[in-house]
């Protein structure tokens, strides 16, 4: 099996070598750059197959470099930042992220955090197979729910007729609703389907994953039930 390509975009000297020869230990073969700029281009450049990317950067910070790398690919991307309530968290999420990591950071957690992204988007021997045998095996085809078709099989969303062009964690998020509609998911239990957390993340990347798939297949879809969670509307 290919080696995972990462992409890994830190400022720091010391951070930056450190969590490169770590992540090599593990296995993962890494393209580290110092700046945003030199970041993108190392991107178009090597098409990895997951991006790391720190917020504050030289030249173009971490949220522009995201969301340039959304425009051109659905590629995971991790932000790394210095704060966890910091806004550029929830910036980073809107732009395209797929989650984040706190620094400092613990090297097994990065690992972790990687691993589950990688697994959501069919690397590294991820479910991505299994997820298409148990939508067939739970009647797979075609669900529709008004304008919104999801084609739990070919793994496309149309709304109107339209192609919805989903990131894959948008589509797992979308598969996790639609094979349950009208029931009531709590932020906890999609962390834990959507991002295999085994252990309590933030919810905010529930928050915002949501505002983004509400954008695409409609704002009044996907209901907020307060206090509990979110729902499909049939």
């Amino acid at each position: 099996m290919a080696e995972t390509h990462v992409l890994f975009v830190e400022d720091d000297d010391v951070i930056r070598e450190a969590t490169q020869l770590a992540l090599e230990r593990d296995g993962f073969r890494v393209t580290a750059m110092p700046d945003g700029l030199s970041g993108l281009d190392a991107f178009r450049a090597h098409r990895p197959d997951i991006a790391l990317l720190d917020v504050m950067l030289p030249g173009m910070d971490g949220v522009s470099l995201c969301r340039r790398i959304r425009d051109e690919s659905t590629v995971p991307v991790i932000m790394l930042s210095a704060r966890a309530d910091s806004i550029d968290v929830v910036l980073g999420l809107e732009a395209g992220a797929d989650d984040y990591v706190t620094k400092p950071f613990d090297g097994s957690v990065l690992m972790a955090r990687i691993r589950a992204v990688l697994r959501r988007f069919g690397h590294a021997g991820g479910p991505a197979g299994a997820e298409r045998e148990d939508a067939a095996a739970d009647g797979g085809g075609l669900l529709v729910f008004g304008d919104l078709e999801v084609d739990t099989e070919g793994m496309e969303v149309r709304r109107g007729g339209a192609p919805v062009a989903l990131t894959p964690t948008e589509m797992r998020l979308l598969l996790e609703f639609s094979s349950a509609p009208g029931t009531v998911l709590s932020r906890d239990k999609l962390l834990e389907r959507v991002w295999d957390y085994g252990w309590g993340g933030d919810t905010r990347v529930v928050d915002v994953h949501v505002q983004r798939l509400r954008a695409k297949i409609g704002q009044d879809r996907i209901e907020t039930v307060r206090g509990f969670g979110y729902k499909l509307r049939g």
